[in-house]
């Protein structure tokens, strides 16, 4: 891994087709219904990552069998039968995956430790453990954090729980996907939910395509003990990888086909078109592909709220960079439990490259001025490095500090930057 990479201008107006690798929300959702299914489950267009690398690499160790030497991936039912482990399992840094496999050790019988590297031991899994000690479930944990140890009965109760949601839908989610396991009906209640709740509806997408029984009832969701059952489901590409390429055609006034995203999807990062839309850029979308024309004038400046999309929250701050006057993005109080303090880290980004940029609460306001290049520090963060990436396709001599970073869900990144404005034959 290199230090640093300066990311190169574009040479010609920029008209690309992109497809983006698959979802890494639903990639990882649908391994761990595929893992708690009786009978197989291929996987098709995956994500291959570092975060569902280790989630794979859990999932074996809890004795599944999965053939991900190809596409499809075949992944193993264990019919909810998962084997202990006396080692700890290794969720990487993937706060998804840490999450539900706190969930899936209920099932097993034993002491089960889950831990985690670079930032994961720092994010929050209060919420989640609450829940699971209200259900019954004995746990272990210091300061609401990774480590954490389950122990298990072989497992989960059922009933009816609430479950924190203000900081992540990830505890939600993760209960959810347990619950078609759990030996009678399980209605779980979410608590301070106000953003992100597309990425509830994944869930559900995901949960029902294998089998479940859902029902959304008084606020909450009701999932019968009916279990999973094996299919086959396909991995649409990823929204919040797709928010890229959208945000390098709004700030260079090119154009930008992504392929396998359109009306029909259900990822929450997509709603970031409609807010491009907002800042002057034209937006076509079919049932499968979603095209972003920028327009010829500086983008216009926005007051929106995203909680909703807080993952493709970075770009669109990117983008507001080259509006034509100050944006206020609302609703982002869940980017400060991510891979970084996202809301710290941008504001300092931000201002490191000349323009004006300020934490308000849960909103970051934006203020425009000429921009200077500079090395972006990406703090093992992504997000923040693929986002600041966008600046050096208009703007000489940016520097994107640990670029090998963006391997975390799109190991391809570089490559396909570097390729955006090749010219069409």
């Amino acid at each position: 891994m290199t230090d640093s990479r300066t990311v190169r201008s574009l040479r010609h107006p920029l008209d690309a087709t992109v497809r983006p690798p698959g979802s890494k929300s639903q990639t990882i959702r649908a391994l761990v219904g595929a893992v708690l299914a009786s009978g197989g489950t291929r996987l098709t267009h995956p994500l291959g990552s570092d975060d569902t690398r280790f989630a794979r690499q859990a999932m074996r160790q809890l004795g599944v069998e999965i053939d991900d030497s190809g596409d499809p991936w075949i992944v193993g039912g264990s019919d909810g039968r998962l084997r202990h482990s006396t080692q700890p399992v290794d969720a990487g840094a993937s706060g998804l995956t840490a999450r539900c496999l706190i969930a899936m050790a209920t099932l097993i019988e034993g002491s089960t430790k889950v831990i985690g590297r670079d930032r994961l031991p720092e994010r929050p899994m209060a919420g989640l453990v609450a829940a699971l000690t209200d259900l019954g479930v004995v746990t272990e944990t210091t300061g609401g954090r990774l480590p954490v140890t389950v122990h298990g009965t072989g497992h989960l109760q059922g009933g009816t729980v609430a479950v924190a949601s203000h900081e992540t839908t990830q505890f939600l989610t993760s209960l959810l996907m347990a619950a078609p396991l759990a030996a009678e009906t399980m209605t779980v209640i979410p608590t301070g939910l106000e953003g992100s709740r597309g990425y509830i509806d994944v869930t559900l997408q995901v949960m029902t395509r294998l089998g479940a029984k859902v029902e959304e009832v008084g606020g909450g969701y009701r999932v019968e003990p009916t279990g999973y059952v094996g299919t086959e489901i396909e991995i649409e590409p990823d929204a919040s990888a797709a928010v890229y390429p959208m945000v390098a055609a709004a700030i260079t006034g090119g154009r930008v086909v992504i392929e396998g995203l359109g009306s029909r999807s259900l990822q929450p990062d997509l709603a970031v078109a409609d807010v491009l839309e907002r800042m002057g850029c034209f937006v076509e979308q079919t049932p499968d592909t979603t095209t972003i024309t920028g327009g010829e004038d500086r983008l216009t400046p926005i007051d929106v709220d995203l909680s909703g999309s807080p993952d493709g929250s970075l770009a669109v701050a990117v983008a507001c960079l080259f509006a034509e006057g100050r944006s206020r993005l609302r609703g982002l109080g869940s980017l400060r439990f991510k891979e970084s303090d996202r809301l710290t880290a941008l504001a300092t980004e931000i201002e490191r490259l000349g323009a004006g940029a300020v934490v308000d609460g849960n909103d970051l306001v934006v203020t425009p001025a000429p921009l200077r290049g500079g090395r972006i520090e990406t703090y093992q963060d992504h997000r923040m490095a693929m986002s600041f990436a966008l600046v050096g396709l208009v703007e000489h001599g940016i520097e994107i500090a640990n670029p090998g970073v963006v391997g975390k869900t799109w190991p391809e990144y570089w490559d396909v930057l570097e390729n955006l404005d090749r010219e069409n034959p």
